[in-house]
Parts: C-alpha cells; sequence; structure tokens
C-alpha cells in the first residue's frame, strides 16, 4: 500500500487561496511516488476575494473549503474531520491563502495567529514524528509553531530573482534557522521531519518549481 498523505489547500489562486501550480505539482508528485493524497480545507469564509486580472480585492465572498475543491476535483474534506492516526506525512502548497486563510501572517507578519485548526493538525502530525512538507510562504506556519526549526523561503537577500526574501528575517526573528537554498533544492530539518523549498518565493521558469516541489514531495515520502 501506498503512503496516504494529507494536503491541505487555502482556496484557490495565488493572490487569494492556494498557489495552482503549487498544489497541481505536489498532486502529480505524489502520484508518481505511489502515494494516495487526502485532500482537506477548513471550512471557513476567504480573508477577501481578489480578482487575479486586476490584482485587486473585490466586494464577493467565497469558501476556503468551497474553492478548494476546485482544485482536488471535488475529492475533498473538512480540516475539521482530519485524523492523523491513518495518515502518514503532511503537505500544504503555498499561496497566499496560507497567508490570509490559514493564518494572519499577511496582515501581522511574525505576531501573527495561526488558525486553531491548522495549528492542531501542524502539531499532530509533529507529535506523531510524521513528516511535514512545506512550500513557498507555507514555511511560516511551522516557524510560529515549532520555535527553532530549520526551514528554507529561498534566499534572504532580496532581489529581483527573490522578491519575497524579507519572508526569511523575520522567520529568523521568531528564532528560526533559515537556510539559503536554490528554488530547486530541498532543505530537511530531520530532528523536526520537516521538508521545505522555496517554489514561486522565487521567480523562477515553472519546471524549477516544480523539480524541487518534487525533490520535497519524494523526501516527505521517504520520511514517511
Amino acid at each position: 500500500m501506498g503512503k496516504r498523505v494529507a494536503v491541505v489547500l487555502a482556496g484557490c489562486g495565488v493572490y487569494d487561496g492556494s498557489e495552482i501550480h503549487e498544489a497541481s505539482a505536489v498532486l502529480v508528485h505524489l502520484s508518481r511516488e505511489g502515494a494516495q493524497a487526502e485532500v482537506y480545507a477548513p471550512d471557513v469564509d476567504q480573508m477577501h476575494v481578489v480578482d487575479h486580472v486586476k490584482g485587486q480585492p473585490t466586494q464577493e465572498k467565497r469558501n476556503v473549503l468551497v474553492e478548494s475543491a476546485r482544485i482536488a476535483r471535488g475529492n475533498i474534506k473538512d480540516l475539521a474531520k482530519l485524523d492523523v492516526k491513518g495518515l502518514d506525512a503532511l503537505i500544504i502548497p503555498g499561496g497566499f491563502g496560507v497567508a490570509k486563510n490559514l493564518s494572519t501572517w499577511a496582515t501581522q507578519g511574525k505576531n501573527c495567529i495561526v488558525s486553531k485548526e491548522v495549528e492542531d493538525v501542524l502539531k499532530a502530525f509533529h507529535a506523531a514524528k510524521k513528516p511535514i512538507g512545506l512550500c513557498c510562504i507555507s514555511p511560516v506556519l511551522a516557524a510560529k509553531i515549532f520555535p527553532g526549526c530549520e526551514l528554507t523561503v529561498g534566499h534572504d537577500t532580496e532581489c529581483e530573482k527573490w522578491p519575497y526574501a524579507k519572508t526569511a528575517e523575520t522567520m529568523k526573528e521568531l528564532g528560526c534557522k533559515h537556510v539559503n537554498k536554490h528554488v530547486t533544492e530541498i532543505h530537511v530539518d530531520a530532528k523536526n521531519k520537516l521538508v521545505t523549498t522555496s517554489a514561486f518565493m522565487c521567480n523562477a521558469p515553472i519546471h524549477e518549481i516544480y523539480d524541487g516541489i518534487g525533490k520535497m514531495v519524494k523526501e516527505v515520502i521517504r520520511l514517511a
């Protein structure tokens, strides 16, 4: 039997939900490794809805679970029903939904609150010594919950290639060790069983992002 891996989504779309290419890459690489993905999302309203053509918020209201179901092709469960006992690993793709719908990082940075459901799930996998894969912005969840852990969101010096590098500095302020890695590389915190990769934190060709996520998924499966 292949490994059963929980994939937690935060909506549908980079600016207000899960980054669709990252979520898709995770699901493709899990399939390639012979693993069974079980997709979850919290049944809550999004912080806001962004028009992805204009890059501006709208007056619309959308639900995180309903929107995430678009990526999961309808095969999704409420995060409140996740039972760590039947699962081997956890992966959370990135996208601004992580910082808006799974936590308040987008508005409060290091002073953010991680939603209780998300925090409970992360702590449950960590306590069970089951691996957790995080890419793009989602490592900030671990930075907030597991002080002293080792993570990467790419590089810590801002430039055209790394437009979100200040995130690494903020994570260091939370007491984490940030490790600079290229987009196709991963960092493994063996003690905490955390596997991280930068994905779209880097202004890189999409195939490089896809390859980095592939390495993350492969290592998560190996640790499981």
